[in-house]
C-alpha cells in the first residue's frame, strides 16, 4: 500500500455523477451540467474549500469533452511556463483543431501580470481556463480576468457525502479493497474532523489502515493517530470576515450560545485575541450602546484580563463579555446619532461657537462678549435650563431622540 499513489488519488470518482456535494453545479439542469449537455465549457473559476472536489471536476469536465488537458500548480509555476503552454494549445487548436482545457490550481497564487498572460488566449478562444482557488476571486483575481470567466462557488462536503466516501473507499478495488472495517463511532470521528475536506478524512482512513494491527480501525486508533482536529481558518483571507461577521450578527441577534461557538470556532483556529476583543468593544458601543452602558465596561474588562494573562486563561473573559453583549438590551441609537452628527460637522458650514458658550480666560475676550449671557445650569432647578448651544445654522437640531 505504501508504494502506491495516496488513497485520495486512487479512489477519485470517475464519472460527474459520482462527484458528490456539488449538485447545485452538476445536477441535471445546473449551469455545468447544461454547458456539458451543449459539448461547450465556459472558463471558469472553482472557488471553494479544500477537499471540496475542484481537481476532480476539472479532470472529469475534460474526459468528458475529449479535450486535452493541461495542469500545473500557480504555486510553482511562472510566466515563462504560461506562455509556453499557451503557444502549445495555439498550435494545437490551429493544426487539428483540438481544445486544450488548462487547469490551474490555486490561481489566486499568479499575480497580476501572470493572471493577464491568459487573457489574449481567452479572449481568442485558444485555450478554457479552470482555476481552482480557496480564496474569494474578488479579493484575488484581477477584474479583467474575472470579467472573462464563470466564477462558481463549491461548497464543503456533508457529513453524510463524507460518510459515503468512506465507505466507497473502505470497499473500492482501488481503495482498501475490502481488507478493513471502520468501527461506527471512529467513522463519525473521522467525518467529523474532516470538516467537509474529503482529503482529510480519506488521509486519516489511510493513516490509520497503515497503523493498525487488527481489521477493525477502532477509534482510540484513529484518535491517536489524529489527535486534534485542526480548524480551517484564514486569518488574512475570507473565513476571518465571515467568521467575525457570524459572531457579531449573533450578538446582535442576542443569541448567547452561537456567540460562544464563533468565538470558539475563531479562537482555536488561531485568531488574535485582541482583535476579537476590539471588535467586542465596537459592538458594545455601536449595538447595545446607551442601552446599558455597562456593557463597555465589560468589553474593556475582557480586552484588559486577555492582555493580563493571555490564552488560554484569558478565553473565559473574552466568554463572559460574548454573553454579557448578547443578553444586554440592544439600542444603536448612539451609532446613528453620531453617525448624523459627523455628517453635520462634515458637509454643513464650520459656523462659529456661539459667543455666550465660549470659554473667556482674559479680559479682553470677555470685553469682546465671551461667555456673556451663559446661564450656568447648577443654578437652575434640576441643573438644567433652556439656551442655545448648538451653532445658528443646526440650531434646534436632535440627534438623540428623548424617550
Amino acid at each position: 500500500m505504501s508504494q502506491k499513489r495516496p488513497l485520495a488519488d486512487r479512489i477519485r470518482p470517475e464519472e460527474l455523477n459520482d462527484v458528490l456535494g456539488q449538485e447545485h453545479l452538476l445536477g441535471p439542469g445546473r449551469p455545468i451540467y447544461r454547458q456539458i449537455e451543449k459539448g461547450r465549457l465556459f472558463s471558469m473559476i472553482l472557488f471553494g474549500p479544500p477537499g471540496s472536489g475542484k481537481t476532480t471536476i476539472a479532470r472529469l469536465l475534460a474526459r468528458k469533452l475529449s479535450a486535452d488537458f493541461i495542469s500545473f500548480s500557480a504555486a510553482t509555476s511562472g510566466i515563462v511556463e504560461i506562455k509556453k503552454i499557451m503557444v502549445e494549445a495555439e498550435r494545437r487548436k490551429q493544426l487539428y483543431n483540438r481544445d486544450t482545457i488548462i487547469f490551474i490550481d490555486e490561481i489566486h497564487r499568479f499575480n497580476k501580470a501572470q493572471q493577464d498572460a491568459f487573457l489574449p488566449y481567452l479572449e481568442k478562444g485558444t485555450i478554457t481556463l479552470i482555476g481552482a482557488t480557496t480564496e474569494n476571486p474578488s479579493f484575488e483575481l484581477n477584474s479583467s480576468l474575472i470579467s472573462r470567466v464563470k466564477v462558481y462557488m463549491l461548497y464543503p462536503l456533508k457529513f453524510d457525502d463524507i460518510k459515503t466516501i468512506l465507505i466507497r473507499a473502505l470497499k473500492s478495488e482501488d481503495g482498501l479493497n475490502g481488507k478493513y472495517q471502520l468501527s461506527d463511532d471512529a467513522l463519525n470521528f473521522i467525518v467529523n474532523i474532516s470538516d467537509g475536506d474529503a482529503r482529510v478524512a480519506l488521509n486519516a482512513l489511510e493513516l490509520s489502515a497503515l497503523a493498525t494491527r487488527t481489521e477493525l480501525i477502532d477509534l482510540k486508533t484513529v484518535e491517536e493517530l489524529v489527535q486534534k482536529k485542526a480548524l480551517r481558518y484564514d486569518k488574512k483571507g475570507e473565513e476571518h470576515y465571515n467568521l467575525i461577521s457570524a459572531l457579531h450578527k449573533s450578538l446582535r441577534g442576542s443569541d448567547s450560545d452561537a456567540g460562544l461557538y464563533w468565538l470558539a470556532r475563531m479562537l482555536e483556529g488561531g485568531e488574535d485575541p485582541l482583535y476579537i476583543a476590539r471588535r467586542l468593544v465596537r459592538f458594545a458601543v455601536e449595538d447595545v450602546g446607551i442601552a446599558d452602558p455597562q456593557a463597555l465596561v465589560v468589553a474593556i474588562a475582557a480586552r484588559d484580563a486577555i492582555q493580563f494573562i493571555g490564552r488560554p486563561e484569558g478565553d473565559l473573559a473574552l466568554a463572559e463579555a460574548v454573553v454579557y453583549l448578547a443578553r444586554a438590551p440592544k439600542n444603536n441609537q448612539l451609532y446613528l446619532a453620531y453617525e448624523e452628527a459627523k455628517q453635520d460637522a462634515l458637509k454643513t458650514l464650520a459656523e462659529p461657537v456661539p459667543i455666550h458658550i465660549r470659554n473667556a480666560p482674559t479680559l479682553l475676550m470677555k470685553k469682546l462678549g465671551y461667555g456673556k449671557g451663559y446661564k450656568y445650569p447648577h443654578n437652575y432647578p434640576g441643573a438644567r435650563v433652556e439656551q442655545q448651544y448648538l451653532p445658528d445654522n443646526l440650531k434646534g437640531k436632535k440627534y438623540l431622540q428623548d424617550k
